[in-house]
């Protein structure tokens, strides 16, 4: 028997109506954070599970399955001399990165000040910056970000990026990029909660920008 037909049946609310279809693939509890981990290309299990704090093991690897049935991940093994499996958005996972976008607008108001139990990664503002990167009319290019939790770069004008390849990732650019921001996690979260535009912080001063590509030249002009 495939491993798709050993899984648990499959969950459904049973109402005709597109919200509750939505839900019945991605209402489950982590399975919309996979995708936003997803979202930075193909990962590792191990990867997943160390950018997920607080995922057990046995759930991590039940929404894998279940994302893969729904057909809005495949896992694939590297060639050697990697050698590991790696999985990764379909398209029409991919096509959740607008959801993800809104749920994150949605949510912003509840960051606050960071409680002592909230786990933190660098990346996890990407999605916020993308979306102030957008307000701002940066125009599209690829931009390096510095927090103090780390370094991860993105893609502006992500949704049309998504929709072949990584709308950001983790570390510095992969080539030269036309822009690189300095900011702090407060800083971030203001943006994410529509306290402050991207570049009313860069006049003043809450962001340091630098670079000679068209984002940059069109963050320092504001």
């Amino acid at each position: 028997m495939s491993t798709l037909r050993r899984m648990s049946p499959r969950r459904s609310y049973d109402q005709y109506c597109s919200a509750a279809r939505a839900l019945d693939a991605v209402g489950d509890r982590w399975t919309l954070l996979i995708v936003r981990e997803l979202l930075a290309g193909p990962r590792r299990y191990t990867d997943l599970h160390a950018d997920l704090p607080g995922v057990s093991t046995d759930v991590l690897a039940s929404r894998l399955k279940d994302m893969e049935r729904e057909g809005l991940t495949t896992r694939r093994r590297l060639p050697p001399p990697g050698a590991a499996y790696v999985y990764e958005l379909t398209a029409r996972g991919r096509g959740l990165l607008p959801v993800l976008e809104a749920l994150g607008a949605w949510g912003a108001g509840e960051l606050g000040e960071r409680r002592p139990t909230d786990a933190v990664r660098a990346h996890w503002f990407a999605l916020p910056l993308l979306r102030a990167l957008r307000e701002a009319g940066a125009g599209e290019g690829l931009v390096e970000v510095r927090l103090e939790e780390g370094d991860f770069h993105l893609y502006a004008d992500a949704r049309a990026e998504g929709e072949d390849g990584p709308v950001y990732g983790e570390g510095p650019a992969p080539g030269e990029p036309d822009a690189r921001l300095v900011l702090d996690a407060v800083t971030c979260a203001a943006l994410g909660r529509g306290e402050t535009g991207l570049r009313e912080a860069v006049r003043d001063g809450r962001v340091q920008v630098t670079g000679d590509g068209t984002v940059a030249k069109a963050l320092r002009e504001g």
